[in-house]
This record gives structure tokens, C-alpha cells and sequence, in this order.
């Protein structure tokens, strides 16, 4: 975690950060030209480090050469990927892509589907990283993984706070800065698990509004519903915002930078928000497909992209050769709050609504 410095946040760039597209010169390019994949990749930082540190590890081991194609940002991947599906091209063979996209390509079968039993350490892969069609077709496999935890400021808190309860504590009331989208705070499934026992009961509107009430309770806590995170990072670094939810890797490099901040994997778990590798339909290159999702969920490469790139590992852990402190500065063995991604896609619009109506207005 101590290899980059970030000048941005991070998870802009996770998101999709620059469109265009870059070939990766690489130790082996030209004899691996008779075989080579298109490989689209959130852009900026991490693109980058992926193109230092992953891709040319592949092409020396496999002799396949990767383009590498920085991915523009949300749902704009998808939709290219879509338009050229239906022309019969792929833009990219392999793309990273966020789990409400693998829901959205799954309704127009976009993703070709996944053969597990050609990747060796499928058995060690984490159940929630793959992702699955309806009829049980694997439409993705665990790219990169990372967690929103509960993060306070040490100076304005001496001693770390234990429970998401926190964030309804009266004695916090002004102090919170919060993710200000239903669909990407996952702030509902952070509720339904503190006070419902889990994210079952989203399975209802019902249900929904039973839990968006209990959140609107939060709401006097509230000084920033945030948009910009590099604008809750420096309130909460300087103290003016204390507490909030935040990303724990880019909190961990500002307390070893010797910021006043702390990461904290609450008891309910820290929420594990996750994209996959997905084929599109369109692409010649499953083979080469097979063998870069093989190569790239080998114990070795995950503990690498942990180290060099900051990612959550999508194995589990008795596999990694992680050190304690190398798997806490990116992952937690507390289980993880996964988001209900199918509620983005299935109940999209209302939940906008209800979200504006009820708690950030």
C-alpha cells in the first residue's frame, strides 16, 4: 500500500477516470504478436499500474500480449460495449466491469459465458466474485475488489469507534460526511444489516422504506452528503468533518502519509464493493480470455495487485502469502457487508425518488 502516492482519489479513477484508448509496450510485445487480447481497465492511475506491474508479468509467462484499453467513465463502457456487440466487434475482448453493469449486460446476454473449470483457483475464488446469469452461466469473474469502512478522525476520536451505530449517535450530530448516491453509499445495506439483521428485507419496497426511515434518522449527523471525495478527504484529514464512510486503502496511505485518520472494519463488516472480468459476446479471444482470468486469480498475482496496486485480494485468504499487515492495509477476515447490486438495476428509478424524498433533500 505504501507503493503509490495519489494525487486524486483513487476511486474516481476505479470509476472510470479517462476514455481513449493506449497499447501497452512491453518486453516480449513482438514475439507475442500471433497471439494478443484487448484488455479494457478502470483509466488513469490504475491503468497505469496495471500496465507497469501486471500486464508485462502476463506476456512474459504466456506469451499473449495485452493492449491494455483505458475504460471512459460509468455506464458509457457498456454502452460502446453493447452498440459494437450488435456490429459483430469488440472494442475489448476483456473488460473490468462494475457488478450493476454485469446485471445490466446480463439482460441482453452480452457477456459470453465463463468456463470455470479452466481456471485452477476458481475453487478458492470468494462466492460473491462470481458472477452468474440466471440459469447459472458465469457472465464474470472477480477482477479487483475494494472496501468502504467506517473512518474517523483520531485527533476529534481517541478511540476508534466499533459499530456503524456510530453513525446515528446524537453525540455525532454535525460530525458525518456520507456518500450522497443510493447506488454507490450502499448506505441501505450498511442499515438493513446494523438494525435488520442483514439485507433481506430490501427484498420488498416494504421493506425498503422501513429501513430508509431508520436512516433518515441520521440525517441531523449529517454536514456533507459528499460527491466529491477529495473534498470529504481533506474535512476529514483536517478534522473539520471527523467521521464518515470512506475508502479504506486511500484512508490507510493518508494515515501513513501521518494524517490524524483511522480506518475502521465495524463489527457488521466494512462494505465490499467489487468489478469483474467479463467476455464480450462479440470477442474471437476466449482461449486467450481463459488464460488471462486464470493467470490473474492465481494466489501470487492477487497478493501482487494487494501490494503494487492496492486492491482487495478476490481469493480467500488461506491462499495469499499476504503478511497481517499487507492483507489489513487493503481487506478485513471480518465477513463484509456486499451490496444488494441488484436493487440498482431492478428498482433503479424508484429508489432514486425515495432516496432524494427521504434522506438527502
Amino acid at each position: 500500500m505504501k507503493d503509490f502516492k495519489l494525487d486524486v482519489s483513487r476511486r474516481t479513477l476505479l470509476a472510470g477516470a479517462a476514455a481513449g484508448a493506449a497499447t501497452l509496450a512491453m518486453p516480449g510485445v513482438l514475439r507475442a504478436q500471433d497471439r494478443s487480447i484487448k484488455v479494457g481497465v478502470y483509466g488513469g492511475y490504475f491503468k497505469d499500474s496495471f500496465d507497469k506491474h501486471i500486464f508485462p508479468e502476463f506476456t512474459k509467462a504466456t506469451g499473449i500480449a495485452v493492449e491494455s484499453i483505458a475504460e471512459p467513465t460509468g455506464e458509457a463502457w457498456l454502452v460502446q460495449l453493447e452498440q459494437a456487440a450488435r456490429a459483430g466487434a469488440a472494442p475489448a475482448d476483456l473488460s473490468m466491469m462494475s457488478q450493476v453493469a454485469m446485471l445490466k449486460g446480463q439482460s441482453t446476454d452480452l457477456w459470453a459465458p465463463l468456463d470455470l473449470a479452466r481456471i485452477k483457483n476458481a475453487g478458492d475464488i470468494l462466492p460473491q466474485f462470481i458472477n452468474k446469469y440466471p440459469d447459472g452461466r458465469v457472465a464474470g469473474v472477480g477482477a479487483v475488489a475494494w472496501y468502504i469502512t467506517l473512518v474517523t478522525n483520531t485527533d476529534t476520536y481517541p478511540e476508534a469507534p466499533t459499530s456503524w451505530e456510530a453513525l446515528w449517535d446524537p453525540a455525532n450530530e454535525g460530525k458525518l460526511g456520507l456518500l450522497a448516491l443510493v447506488s454507490n453509499s450502499f448506505l441501505l445495506e450498511v442499515t438493513a444489516t446494523t438494525f435488520f439483521g442483514g439485507t433481506g428485507i430490501l427484498d420488498t419496497e416494504e421493506g425498503i422504506l422501513k429501513v430508509m426511515d431508520k436512516l433518515a434518522e441520521v440525517k441531523p449527523n449529517v454536514q456533507l452528503w459528499y460527491r466529491d471525495e477529495a473534498q470529504f478527504e481533506q474535512a476529514l484529514k483536517s478534522g473539520e468533518i471527523p467521521m464518515g464512510q470512506y475508502y479504506h486503502d486511500v484512508t490507510g496511505l493518508a494515515a501513513a502519509d501521518g494524517f490524524p485518520v483511522r480506518s475502521t472494519f465495524p463489527k457488521e463488516g466494512g462494505i465490499s464493493d467489487s468489478g469483474c472480468w467479463a467476455l464480450s459476446r462479440a470477442s474471437t479471444k476466449t482461449d486467450e480470455a481463459h488464460v488471462f482470468i486464470d493467470y490473474m486469480s492465481q494466489p501470487a498475482i492477487q497478493s501482487l495487485m494487494s501490494r503494487k496496486v492496492g486492491t482487495a485480494p478476490t481469493l480467500k485468504r488461506s491462499v495469499l502469502d499476504l503478511t497481517d499487515d499487507e492483507f489489513a492495509s487493503v481487506s478485513s477476515d471480518i465477513a463484509p457487508i456486499i451490496p444488494r447490486y441488484d436493487l440498482y438495476t431492478s428498482r433503479a428509478d424508484w429508489l432514486n425518488q425515495k432516496w432524494t424524498e427521504l434522506i438527502v433533500q
